[in-house]
């Protein structure tokens, strides 16, 4: 059945004010009752620091632009390590660190809403620099456990794999949105390609060399990969835009819209199991078969109302589909020897987005917010708790 779980620490909950340092003890209760309710139901905790969501009082400070933002981030990760570490032995940084770049400095999803490359890759080497800070400061502790990352890892394919073109244009849209944080994370320096596509751009970001020997000496123990779907790129074909915000990404590449690829009509998603199993190769043949979990995968559906049976049930057939076609290509991974330990599922009750508010469900368990959240658990929940029993289906 259910022997792990997914959770965050909200920044702002547990430190108010992050200037000061002073936790709120009604928050240190809460995290305490979550954590130990767990463990006594025989579940562990995997614990992540930052998923978006900055203070606004940092915010203002400039958030991930700011170097004091990345001290202010590792004193509250040491914070967590002292009040939890004795039973948390799974910590994770960040999850997709890459999306405040986008979201807040590229294409308009989340706060601080600029379209600035520059600062964008400023901020992508401080949340890269505040992971490998926040790593020493675990490993300083000597506490029991294991820290990592989770990255949001997209395979990217060209176009025409025999086109040089279409595969250098792959290769920057991996490079950009994949190994800007998975080499610093796993290999600890950033890709040289990118940063001598950064520099020849003046793009690149304010580093001093202690920083880069920090992030070299500092590297995760495990990896969790986010899989959703894949990237497709091909060579630049359309006219590069001129615009006062300067470069983007795109810029550099078209996106490829294959004919035939299978969707979700819902969340505008290509469909593409054996990325998954990409990835995880990926990882063992050229990041040293590092450990890792599935952190995410799911799908997201809308008006779900539609399939309840007579007896309440969503009969989420769509889902079960989906995990298990995903499922297949991790079994291959692992027969070809990844070093793969687990799969959650984004997620385990319909959740609130940042993007979408609760639009789109992706839940084992439905969650009904016109009954006071009443949970009631889908078709696919109780076959992922028999699929887990066995081992397999």
């Amino acid at each position: 059945g259910h022997n792990s779980f997914r959770t965050s620490i909200q920044w702002s909950r547990l430190i108010p004010d992050p200037t000061t340092g002073k936790v709120n003890q009604t928050a240190v209760d809460f995290y305490n009752q979550v954590i130990d309710d767990l463990l006594e139901h025989g579940i562990e905790p995997f614990m992540n620091l930052y998923h978006f969501d900055m203070p606004m009082v940092l915010q203002e400070k400039g958030g991930w632009e700011s170097r004091e933002v990345v001290d202010l981030y590792v004193d509250f990760a040491k914070t967590c390590f002292e009040l939890f570490g004795d039973r948390v032995k799974k910590w994770f940084t960040h999850n997709e660190p890459i999306v405040p770049v986008e979201g807040g400095y590229l294409y308009g999803w989340h706060y601080p809403d600029k379209v600035n490359l520059k600062e964008g890759i400023q901020v992508l080497y401080h949340e890269a620099l505040a992971s490998a800070k926040a790593i020493a400061v675990y490993h300083s502790m000597n506490l029991s456990g294991e820290i990592g990352i989770i990255l949001n890892l997209t395979p990217t394919y060209p176009r025409d794999e025999h086109n040089e073109a279409d595969v250098n244009a792959a290769k920057f849209v991996d490079g950009f949105f994949n190994r800007s944080f998975l080499d610093p994370a796993v290999k600890g320096h950033f890709p040289e390609d990118m940063v001598a596509w950064a520099k020849a751009n003046d793009l690149l970001p304010e580093t001093t060399p202690e920083d880069l020997a920090i992030i070299a000496e500092n590297t995760v123990d495990l990896l969790g990969v986010n899989y959703y779907q894949p990237r497709r790129a091909k060579a630049k074909e359309t006219p590069v835009e001129t615009r006062p915000e300067g470069l983007l990404p795109e810029d550099f590449y078209d996106v490829y819209d294959m004919p035939g690829k299978k969707m979700n009509p819902y969340r505008g998603w290509e469909i593409y199991e054996k990325g998954i199993y990409d990835t995880l190769m990926n990882l063992k043949e050229n990041y040293g078969n590092i450990r890792c979990y599935i952190s995410e995968n799911g799908m997201g559906v809308e008006g779900e109302e539609r399939f309840v049976n007579e007896q309440g049930v969503i009969e989420d057939d769509y889902r079960i589909e989906f995990v298990q076609d995903h499922l297949k290509w991790v079994h291959q991974a692992i027969q070809e020897g990844s070093n793969v330990q687990g799969y959650h599922m984004w997620t385990c009750m319909d959740n609130w987005s940042w993007l979408n508010a609760y639009k789109n469900r992706y839940g084992f368990i439905a969650v009904d917010l016109d009954d006071d959240a009443k949970r009631t658990i889908k078709k696919s929940g109780r076959w992922f708790k028999e699929m887990t029993a066995n081992n397999g289906f």
